[in-house]
């Protein structure tokens, strides 16, 4: 093994000399709070993965309506650059450089597509609360039937119970 240099490794080995022995364990704790920090991981993937894949996107802003114009030019000027990022930090910069009357026809499509996009949302959401009522309605449906049974069966149980009472004396 290598030996420490720096102060870095005289403060681990100070700090692992004030631990009482039984922390200097620590291996086996961390392996559990790894653990724990890892089924809070797939929780999180749980929700994440119950995302409606027929929900509409959501519309693009200004600045991607521009970006998408952007990028057409920049890759014709500049067709050697394969990085996403230059594109984005010269499209970011251009963006910036820009007066207000010349954002002005990126920001009126984008406003459209918005207004484009709240349609369709009010659809798909109308949509989503008929099939939640259809669900709602007929588990409603199945609960209500279920107790109705449950307390007819229990009143036949009881006037059954009666009649052996009877019997009996």
């Amino acid at each position: 093994m290598k030996a420490a240099k720096g102060k870095g490794a005289a403060r681990r080995d100070t700090k692992e000399a004030l631990k009482p022995t039984e922390d200097r364990k620590v291996g086996k704790r961390k392996a559990a709070v790894k653990a724990e920090k890892s089924s809070k991981r797939a929780t999180m993937k749980d929700k994440k993965a119950m995302k409606d894949p027929n929900k509409p996107k959501r519309p693009p802003s200004a600045f991607f309506v521009f970006l998408e114009e952007f990028r057409k030019v920049f890759k014709k000027e500049n067709p050697n650059v394969k990085a996403v990022s230059a594109v984005g930090k010269a499209g970011g910069e251009k963006w910036k450089s820009l007066s207000e009357a010349e954002k002005a026809p990126y920001e009126a499509k984008a406003a459209k597509k918005k207004a484009e996009y709240e349609k369709i949302m009010n659809a798909y959401n109308k949509k989503q609360e008929s099939t939640a009522d259809d669900g709602d309605e007929e588990s409603d449906r199945s609960k209500s039937e279920v107790n109705d049974q449950d307390d007819e069966g229990s009143a036949e149980q009881e006037e059954e119970d009666e009649e052996e009472d009877d019997d009996e004396d």
